[in-house]
C-alpha cells in the first residue's frame, strides 16, 4: 500500500484518513487513561498550568481530551503556517500528520501537561516572527512574539529558552536593530511582570513564585522507562530527521529567500530543543511536543521532494505501523 503517496495528497479524503490515524494514535490514552507522573512541572506547576490543573481536578479523561484538542489545533497551525508562507513549496497536510504521529511516540505523555499549551504559543510566535519579513521601520512583531513566548513560559517555564529565537529572527530578517532586541526581550518579560503584580495585589508570596521558577528551570525530573519498541522508533525517526536536514541543506540555496530564512528559524528551534533535552536536568521526553514542530516540517520537505520513492515509502509506512503497535502494546 502506497501510504506516503496517499498522504501527500490534499483531497478531503486525506483529511478523513488523518482523522482516523489520529484516533488510532490516541486510542491507548482514552482506553487506559492515566494521571500525570510526579515530574517537576506537575509537583510545582507554573501559574497558568496551575489554573488548568485546578479546573480539571483529578480527572484523567478531562486532561486527555484537552491534550487531544491541543494536538488537533497544532496540526491545523502547522499546515496553515506552510500554506501562508509556502516555504515547503507544496501544499501538503504532511506536517500535521507527522506531528500527530510524534504525539503518539510516548503514550505516557498523552495526558494533561503544560508543554502542549506552551507549544501552541511558540507556534504562533514563530508565525509572528516570520510576518516581520521585509517590514519597514520597527517590527513590533518581535514584541508580540516575545509576549507569546512569555505567556507560554507561564505554563512550561523551559519555553523561555526559546526567547533566543527572537534574536535569531532579528538576525535573519532585520538589520540588527538594538531597539527591536530590547522590545522583544521586554515582550518576554511582560507576562512575568504582570504576574508578579497580580501576586502582589492579591497578597501572594512573590518569593514562592521566584522559587517555583527556579525549581522548574533547574530541578531534576525523573527519567522515563522506554520500551525496546519505543527506542527502535526513536532511532529510526532520529536517523530520518538527520537525513532530512542534510537533504534540505543541499537544496536550500535554490529556495526563495523567505523560505530559506523560515527553514533556518526552524533549524534553530530544533537545535535549542535538542540542547535543552541533553543538558538541562528539568527537561525530559516532554520536549517531543516542541521538537515535533521543526521535525515535522523537515520530514515533510524530505518526503515531498525526494526522488527515490520506494525507500521513503517503506520508512514512512514502517514508522506509522510501529507507532500504532506502540499504542496497542501500551493498552495491555
Amino acid at each position: 500500500m502506497m501510504l506516503l503517496k496517499l498522504f501527500k495528497g490534499t483531497t478531503p479524503g486525506v483529511i478523513f484518513m488523518i482523522a482516523l490515524i489520529m484516533a488510532a494514535c490516541w486510542m491507548s490514552a482514552f482506553i487506559n487513561p492515566q494521571l500525570p507522573l510526579p515530574v517537576v512541572y506537575e509537583t510545582t506547576p507554573m501559574p497558568l498550568y496551575g489554573i488548568i490543573k485546578q479546573m480539571a481536578g483529578n480527572s484523567a479523561i478531562t486532561g486527555i481530551i484537552l491534550s487531544f484538542l491541543l494536538v488537533t489545533l497544532m496540526a491545523f497551525l502547522l499546515v496553515g503556517f506552510n500554506t501562508s508562507i509556502f516555504f515547503i513549496n507544496e501544499r501538503t497536510f504532511l506536517p500535521g500528520l507527522l506531528y500527530i504521529l510524534s504525539s503518539a511516540l510516548f503514550p505516557q505523555l498523552q495526558l494533561m501537561n503544560p508543554v502542549l499549551p506552551a507549544t501552541i504559543f511558540l507556534m504562533v510566535a514563530l508565525m509572528r516572527i516570520m510576518e516581520s519579513y521585509r517590514k519597514q521601520g520597527t517590527a513590533f512583531n518581535f514584541f508580540d512574539a516575545g509576549m507569546l513566548i512569555g505567556i507560554g513560559s507561564l505554563f512550561y517555564i523551559n519555553l523561555i529558552w526559546f526567547g533566543l529565537l527572537l534574536i535569531v529572527g532579528i538576525a535573519l530578517l532585520r538589520t540588527g536593530n538594538i531597539k527591536e532586541i530590547a522590545i522583544s526581550l521586554l515582550g518576554v518579560l511582560t507576562p512575568f511582570i504582570l504576574t508578579a503584580g497580580i501576586y502582589y495585589v492579591i497578597g501572594k508570596d512573590l518569593g514562592i513564585f521566584m522559587t517555583d521558577i527556579d525549581y522548574n528551570l533547574f530541578g531534576q525530573t525523573p527519567g522515563y522507562s522506554l520500551s525496546r519498541l519505543t527506542i527502535i522508533v526513536i532511532i529510526l525517526a532520529g536517523m530520518l530527521t538527520v537525513i532530512s536536514i542534510a537533504f534540505l541543506l543541499m537544496r536550500i540555496s535554490s529556495k526563495k529567500i523567505k523560505s530559506r530564512k523560515t527553514f533556518y528559524l526552524l533549524l534553530w528551534t530544533l537545535f535549542i530543543s535538542v540542547i535543552l533535552y541533553l543538558f538541562l536536568p528539568s527537561v525530559s521526553i516532554e520536549m517531543i511536543w516542541i521538537t515535533g514542530i521543526p521535525a515535522s516540517y523537515l520530514l515533510s520537505h524530505y518526503f515531498v521532494f525526494v526522488r527515490e520513492k520506494i525507500i521513503p515509502e517503506i520508512i514512512f509506512s514502517g514508522i506509522l505501523i510501529l507507532i500504532l503497535l506502540l499504542q496497542a502494546f501500551y493498552i495491555f
